[in-house]
């Protein structure tokens, strides 16, 4: 019996993959029921999306009062920054001549050939190419949409929290393309950790506070600022946690992984993809990928 051939897709971000990246279990033999049910309610909740906020269970708004009224018009600004031909327009033309877009959807021959069984049967493996754009992973897909958001809302600064620091970086470069300023919040440890990004956010001209504790501590302080002048700043997020809009904002510029995964894919073999992979932190990178994949019944996410 002849048997289909399984193309699957891992998205490389910054870091490589290697051999043990896939164990003895191939692609894709267990899903996260938890992403799963957030996608899924993600496809069910768009008509209720421009109101609540909400999916589900999942989502809302639970900040401070004196956040609310910016929260909202942020929603409107990004609402009809979707639907707007001239914001489109500038923002396919700075992804594809700033950022570099689109990456390659790259076949993996070698590591293809590692899974291979003894009959010479496996998987096709492809990558996905991010860490090739500017900057040097995801990031700066949502990092430069947003920062062109901001300045057309009249916005002079931004504020934004990095743990790795790629985000820092992304968000640094954005801002020197457009000439605003960039202050970068950063916690103590992954500061030390970090010292490679801290530099590169340094050399593109953002300032790099150090915030006693994490991540969590360091995103406290950020929005903490941005509090301070709300008129005049902005806070720009790169993960999908916080208060709506902003993780709708940051699935929606990262779906641009998606939307070339699928073109690539049907113009190379013409077939839909059977397993789609993706890392898994503050789910930026797998949501981007994932978005309308999870609509095709027969494609694996994992």
């Amino acid at each position: 019996m002849h048997s289909k051939t399984v193309r699957g897709l891992i998205v490389c971000s910054t870091v490589g993959v290697g051999h043990n990246t896939l164990n003895s279990g191939e692609l894709g033999l267990r899903n996260s029921k938890k992403m799963i049910e957030i996608l899924e309610l993600i496809d069910q909740g768009e008509k209720t999306l421009a109101s609540s906020g909400k999916f589900g269970r999942f989502g809302g708004i639970f900040v401070p009062e004196t956040l609310i009224t910016c929260l909202k018009k942020l929603e409107n600004e990004f609402n009809w920054a979707l639907h707007d031909p001239e914001f489109q327009t500038e923002l396919s033309i700075a992804l594809k001549d700033y950022v570099g877009r689109e990456t390659p959807l790259y076949f993996a021959k070698r590591f293809t050939n590692y899974y291979k069984n003894e009959n010479g049967e496996g998987q096709e493996i492809y990558l996905k190419r991010e860490d090739l754009t500017y900057s040097g992973a995801h990031k700066i897909n949502n990092a430069i949409a947003q920062v062109m958001l901001a300045k057309r809302m009249g916005r002079k600064s931004i504020a934004a929290t990095t743990g790795v620091g790629q985000h820092g970086v992304a968000t640094a470069a954005a801002c020197a393309k457009l000439g605003l300023d960039c202050t970068i919040f950063m916690g103590n440890i992954d500061n030390e950790r970090q010292s490679s990004n801290v530099h590169s956010m340094k050399h593109l001209g953002a300032e790099v506070k150090s915030v006693a504790g994490t991540f969590k501590d360091a995103t406290s302080e950020a929005i903490r600022n941005w509090t301070e002048n709300l008129e005049g700043s902005y806070y720009l997020a790169g993960i999908l946690v916080g208060p709506h809009p902003c993780p709708s904002m940051v699935r929606e510029f990262q779906t641009v992984i998606e939307k070339e995964t699928r073109k690539q894919a049907m113009e190379k073999w013409g077939e839909k993809l059977d397993v789609l992979v993706a890392c898994v932190g503050s789910g930026s990178n797998a949501l981007g990928l994932f978005r309308e994949f999870v609509r095709d019944e027969n494609a694996r996410l994992i």
